[in-house]
């Protein structure tokens, strides 16, 4: 193996790529090779990532072939590329399209492929379980209830299937977009977001009307799923992470289309309205009084002639929503997130039961459009708090994650960020309660967790964004979902482990384009030389992906940044 000229990557033969960030090409070799590839972990300046068959497969459904893979890892390669990678690319992404499945005339279900594979697939018991005895060279019949069952089966082993068997229309629905919105603003959609829809619906081919659309958050994806649902002009049922997320999908709706309030439901613990455009969350499909007992409320998905369901955060389905989700393949399904990384390991079901990913949309792409608000992430590393040392070199892993979270040090390099941006609307977010309740104490400052009941929970957001409220302190609970336009400060004091979910998710609460310099800060308050400095690293791996880098500063650095007033200088060191 010769070595070429220097560039940024190193392909390996167990499928992993090292890209050194130092190099003047890194950014255009991370772009592309991120198409296809996923990035799992960043030790110092090499970034390593990892070619699997959910990331070829992915990569294959929005057109990219087989060779353009390898001409990307060809042109960026300081080393000849390793024939079990290229030949493993070339077996792996052609595997997409090699099983397809239509519906005839006569409403029969078929699997269609080569005669040798498909007899080969036929050996499987599971597999066989779901066909027909009917079949004829290079087609089997498939039982029409087991279509979501067989393309969770077949991807399991390591066949993705492209669905041709179409969808029902269901109820037509009268909805348009408006021109105007209701609060007299004039409207229409992106140019990303109206391909975005396009690319979903795919002019109405039988291929076209289910899949995952990928978007930063601030991208509005909510209004995407309302241009997807206004194509199809018929009965839609959107699922949701949160009841703030329903009252919010409810009131763009009204807002910016042609529907009444008559016409749209909401269906959570307070009311279970089912109405043409009914909005739930899933936790109230997956409620139930025991274990063991059936989830009652999964009935919601056979009480109108649904023509589109669409996911909201589709990576937070739950099980059991997967597994009523199998047999809904005949209605268009929608994914609506801004990460694919499932922190269960469950994208393959994402793959094989709402569909492919049809649109991917780089949050820097956003950001150099000025469509998103301009991002600057840092990492503050502090010592633990004396007093809290003993214990933590006592206590057990889990016990280790907790102490350094709640490292009381935290609450003045809080204070004095706060203070250094004073002015500019800020989160304080954080995981234990007890550490909330702590700093919202310390500030001065309202706290916002899961204690409040739903009604308090709407009195914050509103005070928060009418600017009554400077400094709002929050748990998880603000992760999803809550539309807080003017933040443009976040500090994050804990967090759930490594979640790359979680980090997405809070830095997507101060994206929002901004008045002014456009510019958000989002801050990581890490405790030194404990567990949570590596729970941070693999937090941030999302960010890294979608080109933005964390700058890394010892607290003791951080604060002369801060007492010398410098906001280019700590833009820069972000940045």
């Amino acid at each position: 193996m010769y070595k070429r000229e220097l560039r940024p990557l190193c392909v390996q033969a167990d499928f992993t790529v090292l890209l050194d960030e130092r190099h003047q090409d890194a950014e255009a070799a991370r772009e592309q090779l991120s198409r296809f590839a996923d990035l799992v972990k960043r030790p110092g300046h090499l970034h390593t990532y990892r070619i699997t068959p959910m990331s070829l497969w992915n990569a294959a459904s929005t057109g990219m072939t087989p060779q353009d893979m390898i001409q990307v890892l060809t042109e960026h390669s300081c080393y000849e590329i390793p024939l079990q990678v290229t030949s493993g690319i070339r077996k792996l992404a052609d595997r997409y399209g090699k099983l397809m499945l239509q519906q005839t005339t006569e409403g029969e279900l078929l699997l269609l492929g080569e005669e040798e594979l498909l007899k080969l697939l036929s050996l499987n018991k599971t597999i066989s379980a779901f066909l027909l005895p009917a079949g004829s060279e290079e087609k089997r019949a498939v039982r029409l209830e087991a279509r979501g069952l067989l393309k969770q089966e077949l991807i399991r082993l390591g066949y993705p299937v492209i669905d041709l068997a179409g969808y029902r229309h269901g109820e037509a629905l009268d909805v348009e977009i408006r021109e105007k919105s209701v609060s007299g603003k004039s409207f229409q959609l992106r140019d990303y977001q109206e391909r975005a829809v396009n690319l979903f619906y795919r002019e109405g081919q039988a291929d076209g009307g289910s899949g995952v659309l990928v978007l930063p958050c601030g991208a509005g994806k909510t209004i995407i799923g309302i241009a997807a649902l206004a194509r199809l002009h018929c009965d839609t049922l959107i699922l949701t992470s949160n009841v703030t997320s329903v009252n919010q999908w409810k009131a763009e709706l009204i807002d910016k289309t042609t529907l009444t309030d008559q016409e749209i439901g909401t269906y959570a613990a307070a009311a279970k309205e089912v109405r043409p455009v009914t909005i739930a969350t899933y936790q109230i499909l997956t409620s139930r009084r025991r274990k063991g007992d059936e989830y009652s409320n999964m009935r919601l998905f056979g009480e109108r002639n649904w023509g589109l369901i669409i996911y909201d955060e589709v990576h937070l389905l739950p099980a059991p929503v997967f597994r009523m989700t199998a047999d809904l393949q005949a209605t268009r399904r929608l994914g609506l997130t801004a990460t694919l990384v499932r922190e269960d390991g469950h994208e393959e079901d994402v793959f094989s039961l709402i569909g492919p990913k049809r649109f991917d949309l780089p949050w820097k792409t956003l950001e150099s459009r000025q469509w998103i608000a301009s991002l600057a992430c840092t990492e503050i590393r502090l010592p633990l708090a004396h007093e809290e040392v003993e214990r933590y070199v006592a206590a057990t892993e889990k016990e280790k994650v907790r102490i350094a979270g709640e490292n009381r040090t935290k609450i003045k390099v809080v204070r004095e960020l706060l203070q250094f941006h004073e002015g500019k609307p800020a989160l304080v977010i954080g995981q234990y309660l007890t550490q909330l309740h702590s700093l919202a104490e310390e500030l001065g400052v309202p706290v916002l967790t899961g204690e409040l009941p739903h009604e308090e929970r709407a009195v914050l957001y509103e005070a928060f964004k009418a600017g009554k409220i400077p400094v709002l302190v929050v748990s998880k609970v603000a992760n999803f979902a809550v539309d807080l336009p003017d933040a443009a400060v976040a500090i994050q004091v804990s967090g759930s482990y490594g979640s790359r979910q979680e980090e997405a998710q809070r830095i997507g609460r101060i994206l929002r384009p901004k008045r002014g310099d456009n510019q958000a800060w989002f801050y990581t308050i890490v405790s030194q030389g404990t567990k949570e400095t590596d729970y941070a690293s693999r937090r941030q791996l999302f960010l890294l992906e979608q080109g933005y880098r964390y700058a890394l500063h010892e607290w003791s650095d951080m604060e002369q940044l801060l007492q010398e007033k410098s906001i280019e200088g700590l833009r820069e060191a972000a940045l």
